[in-house]
């Protein structure tokens, strides 16, 4: 008898996961979201078995349970649905903000092992429509377990990894998670929002190069997560933020004395940092696509 992937949630990343699973070990894939539309084309489309309205029937049948919501929608799910889960199953999220999520999941029985996850990868769009079997192809999936995860969970998700594409799994902590996301996507995503938000946006349209649209690519982002993502990593964030701040105001002061000296010699310095960044990625050939929490 083969055991089910319930997916709550079949937007970009929903989506992504069940299109990416599909044939995985015995599993069959059942997809839960409020859209008809978008479980009618998930039917259509092949990307899960079934699709089912109630998530209470779901969740009774879920042995391995994807919550693939907005941060918030997570956290209260959890809440919402916490006696409703089957005995013995494994629950995971993707989402890009790990201490709120895992704050949320202790209202789980004990009954059930949660693993915090999150697969480095999206795009700037969104739906099901724009979803994508291989999105999770040489990204590394990060695993924040903790005291309600099974370890025989653990090497399932492991499996699930390697499965869907991704060159490791990185496991650490809900608060290094945090850290480091505030710095490697949210502060870019805000760096591309505050380009966006100048004047001359439009006037410069045009000259625009690959730089600028490499910068401000992000920027046409989904605003109900993204204002979650802030929001719920605020601490981490405002850290980053100002780290950068003073990163900026360095080199305006130094470019605006004529300190070509100085300036020579950040450069050099940024750039040198740079490159080493690149050969570091290229050694462990785990690149991904920009996630989307």
């Amino acid at each position: 008898m083969s055991k089910h992937i319930v997916i709550i949630g079949l937007g970009l990343i929903g989506g992504s996961m069940a299109r990416a699973l599909r044939g995985f070990e015995d599993f069959d894939i059942i997809g839960v979201d409020v859209s008809q539309p978008t479980m009618r084309y998930a039917l259509e489309n092949e990307i899960v078995d079934e699709a089912e309205e109630d998530p209470v029937k779901a969740l009774a049948r879920g042995d391995l349970v994807f919550l693939c919501l907005h941060p918030q929608g997570i956290i209260d799910f959890m809440a919402e649905h916490r006696d409703h889960f089957k005995e013995g199953a494994m629950v995971t999220d993707v989402c890009g903000i790990k201490g709120s999520i895992l704050e949320g999941a202790k209202v789980l029985p004990p009954t059930v092992s949660f693993v915090g996850g999150h697969p480095m990868a999206g795009t700037e769009f969104s739906g099901i429509q724009n979803s994508l079997v291989n999105m999770f192809h040489g990204a590394h999936y990060i695993l924040v377990p903790n005291e309600q995860s099974h370890p025989d969970h653990l090497e399932l998700m492991e499996r699930v990894a390697e499965y869907v594409g991704c060159t490791d799994v990185v496991m650490t902590t809900a608060k290094e998670h945090d850290t480091i996301i505030a710095y490697t996507s949210q502060m870019m995503h805000i760096i591309a929002v505050s380009v966006c938000d100048d004047e001359s946006l439009f006037h410069c349209q045009g000259f625009e190069g690959d730089s600028f649209r490499g910068c401000t690519r992000v920027a046409a982002l989904d605003v109900p997560l993204w204002t979650q993502l802030f929001t719920l990593n605020a601490d981490a964030l405002g850290d980053a933020l100002e780290k950068l701040e003073s990163n900026i105001r360095l080199y305006r002061e130094t470019i605006q004395s004529g300190d070509r000296e100085t300036l020579i010699r950040k450069l050099t310095f940024s750039a040198a940092r740079k490159r080493r960044m690149n050969r570091l990625e290229k050694a462990t050939g785990a690149v991904g696509r920009d996630a989307q929490g």
